[in-house]
């Protein structure tokens, strides 16, 4: 009989591995990082945010971690690539990579955002994570291991109507998924429900509370309040080596929200 694989103690799921973490200097990223660094990683935080970046490292150093920062602006080629590339020189391997880097315009529907708003999201949301599956993709398939997870939303599987980048994600995550499995590297994404972050409040133009309440109105569970630590916990089971023959996968984490459609319910009880 063919013997099970060994897997990685759950108290230290990601043990000798390293990562590199974009958008870890803040918000879903920073949480990511601070996980990784608890459960054995060398995590390296990509950011432009060099001061809150720098200070995540510390943190997670003086907390017993290892983690260290590269300025890295997703949407530059060159960026990406010297941020794998000072990666390999310093530990000489890359197991995971989570493309998480995010930015946004104030939400409108398509026909109001404007080409310069359209070209920034994407430069960042798409063109960021096709720069990170490429050059993490090259340094894992030479190594035939590693864990590629993409950050993408609910939107990915259901529309808001306004300009999502979501969906783009996702196919390329399929995509990537098909070709880099062949090489023994999996690519997987999370999609988050709206979490209050910095980011979505200044593009929502609401503040954290008033949107902590309206996702909250609008939840199927009512046993718990999305924080960024749930998503890095289901990025943190994409990374180890517990999901090892998932691949191509979209981790929804949104409560259950994207199998209803809440507009009639809502309708109703606000009519009751």
């Amino acid at each position: 009989m063919e013997s099970s694989p060994v897997l990685s103690s759950p108290a230290r799921r990601l043990e000798g591995k390293v990562a590199i973490v974009t958008g870890g200097a803040s918000g879903i990223g920073e949480s990511t990082a601070r996980l990784f660094a608890r459960h054995g990683a060398k995590v390296i935080i990509a950011d432009i945010q060099d001061e809150m970046g720098q200070e995540v490292c510390r943190e997670i150093v003086g907390d017993g971690g290892m983690a260290s920062y590269v300025h890295c602006d997703v949407s530059s080629e060159a960026d990406v690539q010297a941020a794998v590339e000072t990666n390999l020189r310093s530990h000489g391997r890359l197991d995971v990579m989570f493309n998480n880097a995010d930015t946004a315009e104030e939400y409108r529907p398509h026909l109001g955002f404007d080409r310069s708003g359209f070209e920034k999201v994407f430069a960042v949301n798409v063109i960021g994570v096709f720069l990170g599956i490429k050059h993490a993709g090259r340094a894992m398939a030479s190594t035939g291991l590693g864990s590629i997870i993409n950050t993408a939303s609910t939107v990915s599987v259901m529309t808001m109507g306004v300009l999502p980048t979501g969906p783009r994600r996702g196919g390329l995550t399929r995509d990537a998924a098909v070709e880099l499995g062949r090489c023994g590297v999996r690519v997987n994404c999370v999609s988050p429900h709206l979490l209050a972050s910095p980011l979505a409040c200044r593009a929502l133009g609401m503040d954290t509370r008033a949107m902590e309440d309206a996702v909250e109105k609008s939840s199927v569970l009512s046993a718990a309040a999305l924080k960024a630590q749930d998503i890095a916990e289901a990025v943190l089971y994409l990374a180890s080596d517990e999901s090892r023959y998932v691949n191509g996968h979209n981790l929804v984490v949104d409560g259950g929200y994207t199998t209803t459609n809440p507009s009639l319910g809502a309708h109703l009880l606000a009519s009751s």
